[in-house]
């Protein structure tokens, strides 16, 4: 065990889970009206209970189990068995290695919230989130991370899938499956308020920057050089697409807003996920700058054009995202071209298939979408009880 190495992780893992809570549940429960910002708050917290307790039961061995067929790690850690305080993973105790991995458990079915706020059924939220983790999650996990067929040496060649961070594993996945949700609920009712607190969202996206620091500096899994710059380059990215994209938006449309200059960080840190392991200060800038840019283009073509209510813009900010960054790794040749685009089609098809199969199982045992007077009147009060404000928005 390294002594550095441990601390630094420890630290690492506190700041992802920081990512979601409070993080990703301030950024998007200020995008939403008053009256659903509790059912926000509400979906991110108990995902990250819920996930927490299946991964511990079965998602960190199908994940990083001793299995050999390459699709999963079987059920040999299932509960944690054999893992002592003892137990080593590289240099790491593997039980702090198993806490590191959780919480990206956590945040990326919590990613998909955004796609679906303001009209779910929470119990479909539940039940859908559960097992989404661990029938997609989890196995994109084993394929790349694991040791699986992504992997160095497997169906993509010697060079196998680059994806430091999780552009995706973690991006990719909860993106595509965010789309997908997103087309067969349909679009909320009424659309067409503005989100009533755009300075949470400035103080959700400020938690999610500082917070990413541990999620891509972390994944280096030492206190070394690799970790520093994985984390300056996370840094230039979100500082360069927060400005590209605030600039586009006055190109448009004349000025630039709180709200889009901060999706833009969401965006800039997203796209370097995958290449911050790979990429120099110089690659992380041009990624960004171009982040902020596509992504937001990529925000009207699903919204304005195919007319997809992707609530808070989970697959253009996060898929996109993800997707370019790991495009870019074979760009700036850190990685190989057919395994970078052969790990992201084979990865968004299985998401896609195994999504839609969920979504048709889940909502046979329990309501997608809540009735019209629930949405209208907000999830908070009537789906929970509670309220954040006197006079909903």
């Amino acid at each position: 065990m390294n002594g550095a190495d441990t601390a630094w992780i420890i630290v690492a893992t506190a700041l992802v889970l920081f990512m979601t809570l409070p993080g990703l549940a301030l950024f998007y429960g200020g995008l939403v009206r008053a009256r659903n910002v509790l059912s926000v708050f509400m979906h991110c917290y108990a995902i990250a209970c819920l996930m927490s307790i299946l991964w511990f039961a079965l998602g960190y061995s199908i994940a990083f189990g001793s299995g050999t067929s390459g699709f999963w790690g079987g059920l040999d850690k299932m509960f944690l068995a054999g893992i002592t305080a003892d137990t080593l993973s590289g240099t790491l105790p593997e039980v702090l290695f198993f806490a590191f991995q959780m919480t990206f458990a956590i945040i990326t079915p919590a990613l998909i919230v955004g796609a679906y706020v303001e009209r779910i059924g929470f119990g479909f939220v539940l039940l859908f989130s559960a097992l989404w983790m661990l029938l997609v999650y989890a196995p994109v996990v084993h394929w790349i991370w694991g040791g699986g067929i992504l992997s160095d040496g497997g169906i993509l060649g010697e060079i196998g899938v680059r994806d430091f961070a999780g552009g995706i594993v973690v991006h990719e996945t909860a993106g595509l499956a965010a789309l997908v949700l997103a087309i067969f609920l349909g679009a909320r009712r009424d659309a067409t308020k503005p989100p009533h607190n755009p300075g949470m969202v400035m103080i959700g996206a400020a938690m999610l920057w500082v917070g990413w620091f541990g999620f891509n500096g972390g994944s280096q899994l030492a206190a070394d050089g690799g970790a520093a710059m994985a984390i300056t380059v996370t840094h230039i990215s979100a500082a360069a697409a927060s400005l590209t994209w605030a600039l586009w938006e006055r190109v448009k449309f004349g000025k630039s807003s709180l709200v889009g200059m901060v999706t833009g960080t969401i965006a800039g840190l997203a796209s370097i996920t995958p290449a911050s392991g790979f990429v120099g200060p110089v690659e992380a800038l041009v990624i960004g700058s171009i982040a902020g840019i596509l992504c937001q283009e990529a925000v009207s073509l699903i919204r304005n054009k195919i007319k997809i209510d992707d609530t808070l813009d989970v697959f253009a900010v996060h898929g996109v995202g993800g997707i370019f960054g790991t495009i870019m790794i074979a760009v700036f040749g850190a990685g190989a071209w057919v395994a970078q685009i052969g790990g992201l089609v084979i990865v968004g098809g299985y998401t896609i298939a195994v999504t839609t199969a969920l979504i048709f199982i889940c909502k046979a045992i329990t309501p997608l979408r809540v009735d019209e007077e629930t949405e209208v009147g907000g999830l908070d009060l009537a789906v929970h009880g509670e309220r954040a404000y006197e006079f909903n928005s």
